[in-house]
């Protein structure tokens, strides 16, 4: 949610906080602004738009800005409607000191009313232009980031914040405190984002913020200290993302190019974890000890959204190789309940971006509670991992695509993999078993691709079924959370009303339903519930349902029933959903570019959900 790209150095900053703005864009954002200090006049000049960045780089046109010390947001309205007034960045009373801020100020109010009685005039209605106000306050015989500490030592809330002042050209002041902020090192350029791929271009060499954490730039220099000024150390990380790995590379969407990157992140996973030799599992950063592990009598798995499905299918898997109960939630309700968790219980937490705010506070209150946690996560050094005891990196490059693709099924293959590990270190099955499950699941990347092949045919389908007004997800067992996955990814690209359910639930509610203005979509693999899955086809035939059925190559028979089939290759019931995801994905992905929606971007969404 909402992005921030800083640059201090010796170019000319508006493009390239145009470009890391654009990098930005599948974070969400509803509005868009840049400031940059004007060289010779020493003046802040801000231009600021609603909608999307190509109307203000529409505006910046007629208008350049000048200047190499600058800050650009693309904000998500929280507070105020999105229009020019409440876009960022924000300045003080005496257009001297200009923000950007990500993030909730949940204590704004009060601080508003007492600066409005101490004569500070505000312009918007958003919880940010408090903090801007606050410097302003502090702004007096203290260097730029001192008044930047004092302030922020008052809010309640998080924050991620870049700061500039015509009073100090030459220095760039981040801070953040639940929501992301980074800091890129370039040569004589030094560079803040909220995310990697606005600054890959530019340079590698990446520190990660941690939380209360101040960073003041210079075009050479950069010093962290915490918001009491006490000096930090942080190491640098090299990130091995290239930048031609956030471009599309022909394709016409980054989730179309996504969708196909899965065989080539599946078969490295497979290959990164798996020893040739021994054909042992291998985590390099799990360090939870096994001791430990072995001694669990728990799982809890919390994640949101689309890693919410894949902890869905974890539960299966866990619960089916190792013997040990598992829980799933929704981290935004984790936290808020009784939890019957302690010293004895794992918490595995899954988020792509890992600053998933609601999973970031589920963790921390489990680790109150005396629980180890595991992270499942694509982004190194990100505030999930930082806080965890062991970690699982799902190396998918970077996800740009707002709806999650390769990401899930990333996920996926780190949950079957942790699972044969832990199932070794439990003894809850044998190695001879462990090896014909590792040998069935190195069968994925090539089952994926023969799925990729059938694209044209799958985007044909969809489009005959673009105009349908609603669809129902059907599924069972280990592929009842595939139903949710294909419901979410239709209604997040294509705005078609959509709803996943247990197959065996249709008759306690969802058949009421049912009529030839709706679609309903089957996932009905070869599995020993396939013949239950077949039942409820019936009912739905005999409803006059439209019905799409994903089933395995060869079964004839449910073509009997419906002419419209997409068949996957056999494979184990059991990884069945690494291989379901991908016609879900590319069902949802055609319908909605035949209903000329934004599928990279779709409206009111972000990609890294930073706020509770």
């Amino acid at each position: 949610m909402c992005g921030i790209i800083g640059y201090i150095g010796e170019r000319e900053a508006q493009p390239i906080l145009l470009n890391g703005l654009k990098r930005l864009e599948y974070r969400g954002y509803d509005s868009s602004g840049i400031a940059l200090i004007h060289p010779t006049k020493k003046s802040v000049f801000i231009t600021k738009a609603p909608g999307k960045i190509a109307v203000l780089e529409k505006l910046l046109q007629k208008r350049p800005l000048r200047g190499a010390t600058g800050i650009a947001h693309t904000r998500w309205a929280t507070h105020g409607a999105p229009n020019q007034v409440n876009a960022h960045p924000h300045a003080d009373c005496k257009k001297e000191v200009v923000i950007v801020h990500n993030g909730i100020i949940e204590n704004y109010e009060s601080l508003k009313i007492q600066l409005i009685k101490e004569g500070h005039v505000f312009h918007s209605q958003t919880d940010s232009e408090v903090i801007v106000h606050l410097i302003e306050k502090f702004y007096h015989h203290v260097p730029l980031e001192e008044a930047v500490r004092r302030a922020l030592r008052l809010l309640v809330g998080s924050f991620a914040v870049g700061v500039i002042s015509k009073r100090e050209p030459d220095k760039l002041v981040g801070a953040r405190l639940g929501s992301p902020l980074i800091v890129g090192l370039g040569k004589n350029e030094n560079f803040l984002a909220s995310d990697v791929p606005a600054v890959l271009e530019h340079t590698q060499k990446i520190i990660f913020l941690d939380e209360n954490e101040v960073v003041v730039l210079t075009k050479d220099t950069f010093k962290i200290t915490d918001l009491k000024g006490r000096d930090v150390h942080q190491k640098i990380t090299q990130i091995n993302w290239d930048i031609a790995q956030a471009q599309k590379n022909g394709y016409s969407h980054f989730m179309l190019k996504e969708i196909n990157e899965q065989p080539g992140i599946t078969e490295n996973l497979l290959n990164l974890r798996i020893d040739k030799a021994t054909n042992k599992i291998v985590f390099k950063e799990q360090d939870i000890p096994e001791a430990k592990l072995k001694r669990i009598k728990n799982i809890a798995i919390v994640a949101c959204g689309t890693a919410y499905h894949a902890g869905m299918v974890g539960r299966y898997i866990l619960e089916s190789l190792c013997a040990i109960p598992v829980s799933v939630d929704v981290s935004s309700e984790f936290r808020y309940r009784s939890l019957l968790i302690d010293k004895d219980t794992l918490v595995i937490a899954i988020s792509q971006s890992g600053e998933t705010a609601d999973t970031l506070a589920g963790m921390r209150e489990a680790r109150k509670l005396g629980a180890s946690v595991l992270s499942i996560c694509n982004v190194l050094g990100s505030t999930v991992t930082r806080e965890s005891d062991g970690i699982i990196y799902t190396h998918a490059g970077p996800e740009i695509g707002v709806a999650s693709t390769k990401a899930y099924t990333a996920q996926l293959v780190a949950l079957y993999l942790f699972a044969f590990y832990l199932a070794e270190i439990r003894k809850t099955l044998p190695p001879k078993v462990i090896n014909k499950f590792i040998k069935e699941l190195r069968r994925a990347p090539k089952l994926q691709k023969i799925v990729l092949k059938q694209q044209e045919a799958i985007a044909s389908l969809a489009r005959r079924h673009s105009h349908l007004g609603s669809f129902l997800f059907l599924g069972r067992n280990i592929n009842y959370p595939s139903a949710l996955e294909g419901a979410l990814k239709l209604k997040e690209v294509s705005y078609i009303p959509a709803e996943g359910c247990a197959a065996g639930e249709m008759k306690h509610g969802p058949i009421a339903l049912i009529d030839e203005y709706r679609a309903v979509v089957c996932i009905a693999p070869e599995s020993k519930v396939y013949d239950k899955m077949v039942s409820n086809i019936q009912e739905i035939h005999s409803r006059r349902g439209k019905i799409i059925t994903i089933a395995s190559a060869g079964d004839t028979n449910i073509k009997e029933l419906t002419p419209e089939v997409i068949y996957i290759p056999r494979i184990d019931e059991f990884f069945s959903p690494l291989i379901v995801a991908l016609p879900l994905q590319l069902l949802a992905y055609h319908i909605a570019v035949k209903r000329g929606c934004d599928v990279d971007q779709p409206r009111n969404l972000a990609k890294s959900v930073t706020v509770e």
